[in-house]
């Protein structure tokens, strides 16, 4: 079986996702998207990121979840919220018995670039290279579910499915 990792940016306004399996030096893509949770109710919005993560998973069958790790942000309510966010992701992940791997935004961008301190747009320009990408015009949160999926797919784990 050949390692199909799902890759999440996690977040309560867009939610990033991505699946692609194979290796780090010949990643493929699989899918990916980013999801819009409806504004107001944030029991609503969380739900849908819950859903979403569900889906991607029967959807997909991945054998192993890369996510974003929560980074300190001085906007307390922005990371609180984010921090909601990856609740409702890690519940879903749980729920699936996927085992997860967390990467700090460092090591996201090591793993993409060969640079730890890399921008947004060095990563965004460095994406089409490492992997072939169906034409569309993508956010950055989904472009992000990318790199994370590559990180987990260069990352050494034993990718077993349950």
């Amino acid at each position: 079986m050949s390692n199909r990792v799902l890759g999440i940016d996690p977040g309560f306004d867009r939610l990033g996702l991505a699946v692609l399996e194979g290796d780090a030096s010949r990643p493929t893509h699989v899918w990916s998207d980013c999801i819009l949770p409806p504004k107001g109710d944030a029991s609503v919005r969380l739900a849908v990121v819950h859903t979403a993560i569900l889906e991607a998973i029967q959807t997909y069958t991945p054998n192993l979840v890369s996510i974003e790790g929560l980074f300190f942000s001085t906007n307390k309510k922005t990371a609180l919220s984010v921090a909601e966010a990856r609740g409702a992701v890690l519940a879903a992940v749980g729920a699936a018995g996927l085992p997860v791997i967390e990467f700090s935004p460092g090591q996201i961008k090591l793993s993409v670039t060969g640079y730890g301190s890399a921008d947004k747009k060095a990563i965004a320009q460095m994406i089409p290279h490492l992997i072939t990408l169906p034409e569309k015009k993508r956010l950055d949160d989904e472009l992000d579910a990318i790199a994370v999926a590559i990180a987990g797919l260069s990352h050494r784990y034993p990718h077993t499915k349950k």
